[in-house]
């Protein structure tokens, strides 16, 4: 599984500056006050083929005990129980502060992994000026420049080593038995996950208990159905060892992230009686982000009225529209209510992205659509779209080659896609176009 590394410091160091360094993205406001980060923030990076994710957090005050500070230092502190290691970071310019000391005494109390970097660094002699934290009592002191990256490499690497038993080698450990669909069953805490998997076992293989955040780890249970073998993974809600900081802890994402990583096939299980929240829709993105195959199910359907039933299909009318590939049901686990199809629409989805597309077909298949309609023109420049090949599956990814594609737009995109999924009947995958501009030869 990939390694988690926690983002934490107290406001204005640039935590999220680094985050964004660390994830390649621009995904973290930044902003130069204090208190812009509140609540914990999840990316992915990767240091050649090490990949790893990173918890950006807000500010830290340990000690807060009332307020939206109080609630931030909740977030920081589930960030740190569901890391592998921590990157302290500290402000090289303001210098040493009490707050940092507090975060420093938190952190050596745990006893987790822990690296002290000292940001906004670029220009500066690293003697004297970074001598003061060795107060922290957390070893060396790692100078970097998050804004210019300098530093940032060895600070990673460094991380990543200090992380106890990973290597480079452990995402091939985790690759599935051959012949095995691996399903990952995700959704929020009291959707029902582990009934609906007690339910298709036909035993109380899981604990399942009205209570947000029953299952404390993400367990993996094997099955075989019409012949096929599955591996059922019930996505986490609590941390193990005790590591609770709340009476009913928030849903652990980490672990969700984890599971839909290994994972062939994920069924993202809503609740009828919650609607769809916009933890639903972050899900939602991380598998489509992910290119994980995906099966809808709203849960608990015998628990609603007419109404309510209503506004949950606006809801996901609106709030999963980019999931329109995927196959939708209604099902009560409880009451072991349409069971059946969702097997079918798993199997169909898993099929689906590993189908394999002939090129002739592809580029016949793209040579109608551009008889029926062409790529509109882009200033000078009209694509061209000579043949097409696939370039991959789980998710399928098709290839198209031609000449000034990088002008086709995301509408034609999309009709390409709707052309492309009905000709292979490729249902519960996202499907991935890439664009390949043929160099000009008499460019010089």
């Amino acid at each position: 599984m990939k390694p988690v590394i926690a983002l934490v410091g107290r406001p204005n160091v640039g935590k999220s500056t680094l985050f964004n360094r660390l994830t390649g993205t621009r995904d973290a406001i930044v902003a130069d006050f204090a208190g812009l980060t509140r609540d914990r923030h999840y990316g992915n990076g990767h240091l050649g083929k090490r990949e790893y994710i990173v918890i950006d957090t807000g500010g830290f005050e340990p000690d807060a005990s009332e307020g939206i500070y109080r609630e931030m230092a909740k977030q920081t502190r589930q960030a740190v129980a569901e890391s592998d290691v921590v990157l302290f970071v500290v402000d090289a310019r303001a210098g040493l502060s009490a707050q940092d000391h507090e975060i420093a005494q938190y952190l050596r109390r745990l006893g987790k992994p822990t690296i002290l970097v000292a940001n906004k660094a670029e220009g500066m002699t690293q003697g004297v000026q970074l001598a003061e934290f060795f107060e922290l009592g957390l070893g060396e002191v790692l100078p970097v420049s998050s804004a210019h990256g300098q530093g940032v490499r060895g600070m990673l690497e460094k991380a990543l080593d200090a992380i106890p038993g990973f290597s480079e080698d452990d995402e091939d450990a985790a690759e599935p038995v051959e012949g095995v669909i691996r399903l990952a069953v995700a959704g929020r805490p009291n959707v029902g996950k582990s009934t609906l998997i007690n339910v298709w076992l036909g035993e109380e293989r899981l604990v399942a208990f009205d209570l947000p955040g029953t299952t404390r780890d993400a367990i993996s249970v094997p099955l075989e159905r019409d012949g096929k073998k599955f591996e059922l993974i019930d996505t986490a809600g609590l941390r193990r060892k005790g590591k609770v900081f709340e009476a009913i802890e928030k849903f652990s994402v980490v672990k969700t992230l984890q599971a839909i990583e290994n994972a062939h096939v994920v069924l993202l299980l809503l609740d009828a009686t919650q609607g769809v929240t916009d933890q639903d829709a972050h899900i939602a993105g991380y598998i489509l982000e992910s290119g994980r195959a995906v099966v809808l199910a709203i849960n608990k359907w015998d628990a609603v009225d007419s109404y309510q039933r209503e506004q949950i299909e606006r809801q996901i009318e609106t709030r999963l529209a980019f999931l329109k590939f995927a196959s939708l049901h209604l099902i009560s686990a409880r009451k072991r209510q349409g069971l059946g199809p969702v097997w079918r629409s798993i199997v169909q989805a898993q099929a689906s992205a590993m189908r394999k597309m002939p090129t002739p077909m592809l580029t016949r298949l793209l040579q109608e659509a551009v008889a029926f309609q062409s790529p509109q023109k882009v200033g000078m420049y009209r694509p061209k779209m000579r043949y097409a090949h696939q370039g991959g599956m789980n998710p399928p990814v098709i290839v198209i080659h031609g000449n000034s594609l990088e002008h086709v737009p995301d509408a034609y995109k999309r009709f390409l896609e709707g052309r492309f999924r009905k000709a292979f009947d490729l249902v519960g995958t996202p499907l991935r176009i890439e664009f390949k501009t043929s160099d000009n030869p008499f460019k010089e």
